[in-house]
């Protein structure tokens, strides 16, 4: 993915556990008998933990019916909130998992002493020996229990499920709640544990690195390494429109501008330029043009939910452009992003949708910063109306940037994934400088320049990709993970679009297709290897952030990034590009320089 290359070197952590459930169907089944074995062979489980002692909801969210009482009848497809990340207890009744998997440390650790020289004979081990295989498996369970609590920390209990689907279509049937009905399936956690592939989207020969869906769901604009913009009948599985971006280098963002009859496509890449195609009703691209251009790599555009010719860039030179295409000269810059003397470049930027005056930004460096487009004065705290970061980010010495930020549906929220770290949420009406209020863990960010998204029609779960090749879903509220899926095969998953108005997602990353998603898996997810791969990924993240040995790499990116570049500009335009066109507007802000440099490279080699 374009996204995908830059930023391994900008973005700087799994013991074996069990598998959680291998076959949940949220029906409650596991005994109690078998939670009381499993303890007695654990160590104290955590507060969080202690909820799955109680008898478990079925899929109606109600109590699983005991000896003597009649069990309901439920054919609600909701998962019962049982799909968390505290997997202990689960399905421990298999063989005594637990016992099984400590057997196989215990082997480990055997072997490891098997394979130490020995100081005299071949049989028997000196003390000093003895004494540091103790210390060894002292500092591993140690490990292991800092690595649990750390992945059981901020995680509050999942509340009971929201929709019903039987009772809610028998209301629908005699016209009760019929205009809820679509925002409440939506949202329901029963059918985002139930999403399932449904199909890829094979055109582009480069890595998917944007997807927009047009206002009424129907279209779908997907761009890539290739510099090419294709529009999708995403439901038919077939492209409508495919032309030129006009742009050099990676195509970023390519969004539908609202209000315009899907006639405009606003676009920005790693050359810096934004540019704006249009569309004709007889699936071809009348012509391209650029509007602004930034002295660096252009990663985001924020649309204005509500305008079919305004919109705002950002880009890694630390510029914000305003742009009106109704204007002569399009781009107005509004503000340079700055913490004290220092240029803050850009990777993303997102406008309130409730309060359109007001625009998030991120990049490289630990704050979001939030202005108000109606009095940004730069010589009073640089034009920042207020800034958010992590409590224990802000005398961070790690390089940590933004990758991605965005609000919920009703601008209240603001959600920001930071590379190599967590994905934070922040409340938007809080005053200046204030803490996060929910952390979401268990991904890993740093091959790439990640996405992260809402999911529900009320923002109700998080959404993000992740350099394991997996995409998680996490509840806003609990903070706990209700759906974990394989993504690409290319190991990174980048953007995730959820569809505006079904129950359903668009995701892409660095294979050349993008995915297509709906809730028609026939049992909820059992998140199979979940707490594995968590672990893995954490370990990973430690691991990268002791070593720091970064640079050379960046470098050695930088330079075969380059000549893929140069040797991709002697190629000649296809055909059907002949619409399209280098004409721009001029702006007295725009420059046609590119910075160059490492911190450039956005995509490993596609």
């Amino acid at each position: 993915m374009a996204e995908a290359d830059g930023k391994s070197s900008e973005l700087n952590g799994g013991s074996e556990e069990p598998d959680p459930g291998e076959d949940q169907r949220g029906e409650g089944d596991a005994s109690t008998a078998t939670e009381e074995q499993s303890d007695s062979q654990a160590a104290p489980k955590k507060a969080e933990d202690r909820a799955k002692d109680k008898p478990m909801p079925d899929a109606e969210g109600e109590r699983v019916p005991g000896e003597g009482e009649e069990e309901e009848d439920t054919d609600s497809v909701d998962g019962s909130g049982l799909y968390s990340l505290n997997e202990e207890g689960e399905r421990d009744g298999e063989g005594g998992r637990r016992e099984l998997v400590k057997e196989r440390d215990a082997g480990k650790r055997a072997a490891r002493k098997r394979n130490r020289p020995s100081g005299g004979t071949a049989h028997h081990s000196s003390s000093s020996e003895v004494e540091d295989d103790e210390e060894e498996e002292e500092q591993e369970e140690e490990d292991e229990q800092a690595m649990d609590v750390w992945l059981g920390a901020e995680l509050r209990d999942l509340g009971k499920p929201s929709w019903r689907a039987v009772p809610s279509l028998r209301l629908r049937e005699i016209g009760r709640g019929s205009h809820q009905f679509v925002r409440r399936v939506c949202g329901a956690r029963g059918l985002v544990q139930r999403l399932e592939l449904q199909g890829r989207l094979e055109r582009h020969t480069g890595c998917v690195n944007t997807l927009h869906f047009n206002p009424s769901g129907t279209r779908l604009a997907s761009g890539s390494d290739d510099l090419r913009v294709v529009v999708w009948d995403w439901a038919r599985r077939r492209a409508e429109l495919e032309f030129d971006s006009g742009h050099k280098s990676n195509v970023f963002q390519a969004k539908f501008l609202p209000h315009s009859g899907d006639s405009t496509l606003a676009m920005c890449a790693r050359d810096g330029q934004i540019r704006v195609a249009e569309l004709s009703a007889m699936q071809r691209c009348k012509n391209t043009k650029r509007v602004a251009q930034h002295k660096g790599a252009a990663h985001k555009l924020a649309l204005e939910p509500d305008s079919p010719c305004c919109f705002l860039s950002a880009g890694e030179d630390a510029v914000v452009f305003g742009i009106d295409l109704r204007l002569d000269r399009p781009a107005n810059k509004l503000v340079v992003v700055k913490e004290g003397d220092k240029k803050v470049g850009l990777y993303t930027i997102f406008v309130n949708p409730v309060n359109t005056h007001h625009f998030a930004v991120g990049g490289r460096d630990q704050y979001v910063r939030i202005y108000d487009q109606r009095k940004i004065n730069e010589n009073v705290n640089n034009g920042v109306l207020k800034k958010f970061c992590p409590s224990h980010l802000v005398s961070s010495e790690s390089k940590t940037n933004i990758t991605c930020l965005l609000y919920s549906h009703d601008g209240t929220e603001l959600l920001t994934s930071y590379n190599d770290e967590d994905i934070y949420l922040f409340d938007s009406s809080y005053s200046d400088g204030a803490d996060y209020c929910r952390r979401y863990k268990g991904h890993r960010n740093n091959a790439t320049v990640k996405g992260v998204n809402f999911y529900g029609p009320s923002s109700e779960f998080v959404i993000s990709g992740s350099d394991c090749g997996h995409i998680y879903l996490w509840d806003k509220v609990s903070a706990r993970i209700v759906q974990f899926m394989e993504g690409d095969r290319g190991g990174v998953v980048n953007c995730l679009e959820p569809h505006p108005h079904l129950p359903g997602l668009a995701t892409s990353g660095l294979d050349h297709d993008v995915k297509l998603w709906a809730p028609t898996a026939e049992n909820p997810t059992g998140l199979k290897g979940l707490k594995d791969v968590m672990k893995k990924n954490k370990r990973e993240r430690d691991e990268d952030t002791v070593r720091h040995g970064d640079q050379y790499d960046t470098q050695l990116l930088w330079f075969l990034m380059r000549h893929m570049r140069n040797r991709r500009s002697q190629r000649t335009r296809r055909e059907g590009a002949e619409g399209d066109t280098d004409e721009s507007w001029s702006s007295p802000d725009s420059s046609d320089e590119e910075d160059g440099g490492p911190d450039h490279v956005q995509c490993m080699s596609s």
